[in-house]
């Protein structure tokens, strides 16, 4: 066997061990933001239900923050996603690189007895193998509070 011929028979069995893209060789870019749109209400149903274990999965890191803190912030949390047809309305989704979609969409929220909604862009990144959220973007939708700089200073005078 030629040198070549080797060379062409190890690529081809490290091919598959190649990191996955968002966008595969038969994806065009509707099929790219469908599934990305879907990652999306499937990461609200999950939030929704309150299994944050699994939402921190779906998210990436902005921060450094645990998987425990994550999920105690949302557990307190003014606000979660409502459900059915509130949850997810108006939706489109752009596609901006191979691994990155813009989701555009009215987000209906639970907080207070009355359903709120908020209308904006969210950046989905594929990472691994699946579509993530920043988790900025969770926090900034539930309401949740983040720790002040200065706080602890004020505190002490």
């Amino acid at each position: 066997m030629t040198i070549i011929a080797r060379l062409l028979t190890i690529a081809l069995l490290l091919l598959p061990a190649l990191p996955v893209q968002g966008r595969t060789l038969y994806q065009n870019d509707a099929e790219m933001s469908n599934a990305a749109r879907q990652a999306f209400e499937e990461t609200l149903d999950i939030w929704r239900a309150g299994r944050y274990d699994e939402l921190y999965e779906r998210t990436h890191i902005s921060g450094r923050i645990s998987r425990e803190e994550f999920a105690r912030k949302l557990e307190n949390a003014a606000r979660k996603p409502a459900c059915c047809w509130q949850k997810l309305q108006d939706v489109s989704a752009r596609v901006e690189r191979d691994d990155l979609v813009v989701v555009k969409a009215k987000v209906g929220l639970e907080g207070g007895g009355d359903i709120e909604y908020r209308t904006r862009s969210y950046r989905l990144v594929h990472e691994g193998d699946r579509w993530k959220i920043s988790q900025a973007d969770i926090f900034n939708l539930a309401g949740a509070k983040g720790k002040k700089k200065g706080s602890k200073a004020r505190k002490n005078q």
